[in-house]
């Protein structure tokens, strides 16, 4: 199979919508300070969570940036963005170098897309916005000092989404006890990468963001549910499970506490189960919306 990432972010759409947490999504709407508003995504892959919040009507006029790392998101994100928009209705003009302007009779939001780390992005000193978004990003990150620096990007509001919490489920069970190593090893692997990792930020970032100075206004559960009906998985999730159980081959292949053949066994079994329609997943995850500064 050809893992390609940003389709395994377009894949992952549909799960995100259901998991996103309503009543922290709300709260957000309800909290938005006036429009214009200046809007800074970090990790933002290739336009997916902009989309989400043009689609839902959150954002009508905005300055939305947009921050990833990775060259091939904001490559992908150029041809994307455009073409989504068009199809929902929107004008599109390219106004500069990975600049855009979706518009229509009531509607304009301009678009900077940066290819930076979100480290590097923080140390130019932007502009802070009104808002920062990071969507599945903050347990990739070293914690708690990345926090403060985060917070930097926002004058009012952190919307923090998909924040990963420590539960993996696989199921139907192949091997109780296999299962339970795997889970666990794979979630030991998150703690343990060189660049930072935190297999419970969900959870932890309670503590990081107090201590950073920001209040919590709302959270709430926002956990990945996949699963199929009459064999099919909706739209293209059958490969987001084929990708998810490929982080798992990336991680865990070459374990010293995990025999190689049983890793190789259990593989082919879960993807089997995609392949027939069975396999559920259910990942715990927490959604956050946060107030920094006074009020």
């Amino acid at each position: 199979m050809d893992y390609s990432f940003p389709r395994y972010l377009l894949a992952k759409q549909t799960v995100d919508d259901r998991a996103l947490n309503q009543q922290v999504l709300a709260a957000l709407r309800a909290n938005l300070p006036p429009r214009p508003l200046r809007i800074i995504e970090v990790g933002a892959g290739m336009g997916n969570m902009l989309a989400r919040l043009l689609s839902w009507n959150v954002i009508d006029c905005a300055e939305y940036v947009h921050v990833d790392a990775m060259p091939e998101n904001i490559e992908f994100a150029m041809q994307w963005i455009p073409g989504w928009a068009e199809g929902a209705g929107w004008y599109v003009e390219h106004t500069g170098t990975n600049e855009l302007r979706l518009y229509d009779t009531s509607r304009d939001v301009r678009l900077k897309l940066e290819q930076a780390d979100v480290i590097e992005y923080i140390e130019r000193e932007p502009q802070p916005a009104d808002v920062l978004i990071a969507h599945a990003f903050l347990d990739l990150l070293p914690m708690p000092e990345s926090m403060p620096k985060l917070i930097t990007l926002t004058k009012d509001l952190a919307w923090l989404t998909i924040n990963f919490d420590g539960m993996t489920t696989l199921e139907p069970c192949i091997d109780p006890v296999l299962d339970a190593k795997i889970e666990r090893l794979y979630h030991e692997t998150m703690d343990q990468r060189a660049a930072g990792g935190d297999s419970r930020s969900g959870r932890h970032l309670f503590r990081h963001l107090h201590d950073a100075g920001a209040r919590v206004l709302a959270a709430g559960p926002s956990d990945w549910v996949v699963f199929a009906q009459d064999r099919r998985y909706p739209a293209e999730e059958a490969y987001f499970l084929q990708f998810i159980l490929h982080f798992f081959e990336e991680s865990l292949l070459g374990h010293p506490d995990l025999e190689p053949a049983a890793l190789v066994g259990w593989l082919m079994e879960r993807r089997a189960q995609v392949e027939r329609g069975e396999l559920i997943y259910i990942a715990h995850q927490l959604d956050f919306l946060a107030k920094v500064g006074p009020g």
